[in-house]
């Protein structure tokens, strides 16, 4: 069967999907209840109140070590008017946590108590009634409320539990999601026959993702072998899964715009379908439906699409199974580093990294590739775009949910500017030297750090503009963009670029002037960066016009993205580093050695974080991981250059 493609008509945003989704289901009936032991409850959900079977303490019991009296035996006692008790007759020694013997009510610190012989034991000041003694019930009273229902238990309430005489209790059953993974391109890791997968396949992780994300927020997940992408399969598949003991089923990768999305139509033949595309990026292909009155979610195929569509509906809709609260992640206010474009009537959530430079987070926008998880292990937060608005202007004021906690992003170094893979060495140092202090780094090009230093977006920016009119590196371009601004020029590394070409090199290019040529294509660095300033020179140079190079407009923000591109076939050529080149396997033909700085404000260099990166980069291991990376020089790391 085919299913013809499915085009978003009447896509609903996402507080309407919610509401279309949410309200065709009574949670309150959703799950049933199991008795489990109350050690083991923790992280579990309360299907009924709990009371108290006893009282804790079940009696008296001393606070302190000391010795027990009778309060009114020992008034009118002073430092002046000292009084001597009889131990066995007037006190009794006692330890904490034990029962006040019978006749006393009040117990006297040991460090209070001066012993005068093996009888007798003197005090200097008088006690009063239950003082340092638990009377009963203090903690709990038996048949008081220990936890209502619907209650998420923590580790602390398992000792509330015990000491109220509550062994076993009543908790709602975990919601069980049954996790189908749709795609003929997938294959399982334990079905790899070699290290990497054939051409063609690709290692299916969404699920486990997923599974991942389940466990986290209270459920358990079934996992379904994976489903090639077979109309009549994956209809066999849901009926199933939907006539089984699953609480929700999601079908992975099962939701486009594409001809072979099945998932639509199966939810259509099989129950109905509540909303076909939300207008949210990412997650914009989630369809919604429900089968004999289950859920079902048809989740997008790309990774961040897949996680956040699960955020916004399968989470939710787990917590209301569960009758709790879904949690909030913090927000805070930052400051974006550079505009962040928007569609207008699509609702962008934009992974960005923060950090704190002096009064004020700033926040670096990160790729927004809806396939690219790495862009979500690397974030530190999430801005969230409203519909009718069309970006967010660089500088301007926004709202950033937090994915890390405060004191690591308060303890961020914020580095702007042209890529390196040093950076990445240098980031993970950080961490490694000092758990407290980590590092950020955004590519936005050599002039696009210093615009971010002029603007007090970074603590540094990473530079590699040639002068070329005299050949020497960075000063000539701080001096003309950052002229009341004191800074320091620190020398990262010297490196090699040149032009990236695959291995074996076919086409025999062997400099910039071939890159003319009729049957090479070439990708390029985006517009501002070091790399484009070095390319044109050369250009101008050789008299050659960007014009007459096929792929001149076609850019890249990085090294490792333009290696990518000669990898992947879509470029025949790039100027790029020769350790992007290496760390693929690909072959390199050197153009020039140039100079990469870091350009840091003189009032940040006596701050401990900056302090501790400097030591770092100047450190024998640093330069030693550098050195493995291929194409580096680093004579003069760390050195200052100059200060201007």
């Amino acid at each position: 069967m085919q299913s013809g493609r499915h085009i978003y008509l009447q896509m609903k945003s996402l507080e309407e999907a919610q509401t279309v989704f949410f309200g065709r289901f009574l949670f309150d009936q959703y799950l049933q209840s199991e008795t489990i032991p109350a050690r083991e409850a923790a992280g579990r959900v309360t299907a009924e109140p709990v009371f108290a079977r006893f009282s804790c303490p079940g009696y008296h019991a001393a606070a302190m070590d000391g010795i027990a009296v009778k309060a009114e035996d020992t008034f009118g006692t002073t430092v002046d008017r000292p009084k001597e008790l009889n131990i066995g007759r007037d006190a009794l020694y006692i330890n904490t946590g034990q029962m006040m013997p019978e006749g006393t009510d009040a117990v006297i610190m040991i460090e209070h108590v001066v012993v005068v012989n093996e009888e007798t034991v003197q005090i200097e000041s008088a006690a009063y009634p239950w003082q340092y003694v638990r009377k009963v019930g203090e903690d709990i009273v038996a048949t008081e409320l220990i936890l209502p229902q619907n209650h998420l238990i923590t580790s602390y309430e398992i000792g509330a539990l015990l000491n109220g005489g509550i062994f076993d209790l009543k908790v709602k059953q975990k919601p069980r999601v049954l996790i189908i993974p749709t795609g003929s391109e997938l294959i399982d890791q334990q079905d790899l026959t070699s290290g990497t997968p054939p051409p063609g396949r690709v290692v299916e992780s969404n699920a486990a993702i997923l599974g991942s994300l389940v466990k986290a927020c209270g459920g358990e997940y079934l996992l379904h072998p994976i489903v090639p992408d077979i109309f009549e399969e994956i209809l066999s598949a849901v009926r199933k899964a939907v006539a089984g003991d699953a609480d929700l089923v999601v079908v992975s990768a099962g939701s486009s715009a594409g001809s072979e999305d099945y998932t639509a139509t199966v939810m259509a033949q099989l129950g109905e379908v509540l909303v076909h595309g939300v207008t949210i990026m990412p997650g914009k292909p989630t369809v919604l439906g429900i089968i004999d009155n289950k859920p079902v979610i048809g989740n997008p195929g790309y990774t961040v699409s897949a996680i956040m569509a699960f955020e916004k509906f399968v989470q939710p809709l787990i917590c209301r199974m569960l009758g709790i609260r879904e949690p909030q992640r913090p927000k805070i206010s930052v400051r974006t580093t550079r505009k962040i474009a928007s569609k207008l009537g699509i609702e962008e959530f934009v992974r960005v990294k923060l950090g704190r430079v002096k009064d004020k987070i700033v926040a670096s926008a990160l790729p927004r590739g809806a396939g690219s998880v790495t862009t979500l292990t690397e974030a530190d937060g999430i801005i969230r775009i409203p519909s009718h608005v069309e970006g967010i202007r660089a500088g301007e004021p926004a709202e950033a949910e937090l994915l890390k906690d405060v004191a690591e992003i308060e303890n961020t170094v914020v580095i702007v500017g042209s890529h390196d893979n040093t950076l990445d060495i240098l980031a993970n140092q950080m961490g490694v030297r000092d758990f407290r202090f980590g590092l950020s780094s955004s590519n936005v090009g050599s002039l696009g750090g210093l615009m971010a230093l002029a603007k007090g977006h970074c603590h540094a920016s990473g530079s590699h503009l040639l002068d070329t009119e005299t050949g020497s590196y960075n000063i000539s371009y701080i001096k003309q963009y950052l002229p009341d601004l004191r800074v320091r020029l620190v020398n990262l590394v010297y490196r090699q670029q040149g032009l990236i070409v695959p291995r074996g090199n076919p086409k025999r290019i062997n400099g910039i002037q071939e890159l003319a040529r009729d049957d090479i294509t070439f990708v390029n660095r985006q517009a501002g960066s070091g790399t484009r300033v070095l390319l044109d020179y050369r250009l101008a140079q050789l008299d050659i016009k960007p014009e007459n190079i096929q792929g001149y407009e076609q850019e890249e923000f990085t090294h490792m993205s333009v290696a990518v591109s000669v990898l992947s076939g879509s470029a025949d050529s790039g100027l790029g580093i020769y350790a992007a080149a290496k760390a693929l396997n690909l072959d390199f033909v050197p153009i020039v050695t140039e100079e990469y700085d870091l350009v840091i404000p003189e009032e940040f260099f006596e701050d401990e974080k900056i302090r501790l990166m400097l030591e770092i980069i100047r450190s024998d291991s640093f330069k030693e991981l550098v050195h493995q990376l291929g194409g580096y020089d680093t004579s003069k790391t760390g050195s200052v250059i100059a200060s201007l």
